[in-house]
């Protein structure tokens, strides 16, 4: 038995979301998360660089044989055997994850940071909807939007606390702060329709999840400038906006319902990406 919730510890908005899941699928969820979050901790501890490197090949040596003394890990391999996960997102994430342990992390144009967040966050939004019974294509396309998307809602978010770790994901200005939102947009936006696509059941949920997360960006672009940015320390969604987001979710639902528009003409920001990695071999 693991002995710590990560997702109640790390994640308060997505563990917020969980809430409205079935109890089985949310433990499933937080399986996933729990690999994630072990080997992200990895990459963000104190260490010095060479133990960080060296914890890390470990872990990924420990995942590539199966090790499954290590529950985490096995419970990750149940996971990709129970829901068809290929071992290449997991790859894609796991590497995503060892770009960061560097003594500088610098990336220089749109398409390392669009690789970058597909990488340790589109990832998991793909890994999240194949556990979520979504099969569609294209429905699985978007969902990396959305892990994308909220990738870049946290690097606009983390600008300072990323500086002081040597990590330079957009320049510290809050035109570029700006703008990465504004990216967001589309990847948030091309979600919502796919979200359809899931099961009832588990549709809520992702949609509050979607809402708070976009929120966070949002509060953001309230800062108007750097220094008010600066200023404001970590910028998240309170408890009454989360209650708030969630009322908003429900006309969202509604709206799933009514409409007849479905994801099949959605133009996903894929290309940059493509360059370098083929989704369509993940998907």
């Amino acid at each position: 038995m693991l002995s710590k919730n990560y997702l109640a510890v790390y994640a308060k908005s997505f563990n917020w979301a969980g809430f409205f899941l079935p109890k089985k699928t949310y433990k499933r969820c937080s399986m996933l998360y729990d690999f994630c979050r072990v080997a992200d901790n990895i990459a963000d501890d104190e260490n010095e660089i060479e133990v960080k490197k060296n914890n890390f090949i470990k872990f990924r040596n420990n995942f590539i044989n199966k090790n499954y003394d290590d529950p985490i890990i096995k419970n990750m391999w149940d996971l990709m055997n129970e829901f068809n996960i290929s071992r290449k997102i997991v790859d894609d994430l796991l590497e995503g994850i060892n770009s960061d342990i560097k003594e500088v992390v610098k990336l220089n144009s749109k398409k390392e940071v669009l690789i970058y967040s597909y990488r340790v966050a589109g990832t998991v939004g793909l890994m999240m909807a194949k556990i979520l019974h979504v099969s569609k294509r294209t429905s699985l396309k978007s969902a990396i939007d959305l892990g994308i998307a909220m990738q870049l809602t946290n690097i606009s978010r983390d600008v300072v606390e990323d500086k002081k770790n040597n990590r330079s994901y957009i320049n510290e200005s809050f035109e570029d702060i700006e703008t990465t939102i504004k990216l967001s947009e589309k990847f948030y936006d091309n979600s919502f329709y796919s979200i359809k696509e899931i099961p009832i059941t588990f549709r809520f949920s992702i949609l509050v999840a979607r809402r708070i997360y976009r929120k966070i960006g949002y509060n953001i672009l309230n800062k108007k400038n750097l220094e008010n940015y600066k200023k404001s320390g970590k910028i998240y969604v309170s408890k009454i906006e989360k209650i708030i987001e969630t009322f908003f979710s429900v006309f969202d639902l509604i709206k799933l319902s009514l409409i007849s528009k479905n994801d099949n003409n959605i133009e996903h920001d894929h290309d940059l990406i493509n360059e370098e990695i083929n989704l369509d071999e993940r998907i």
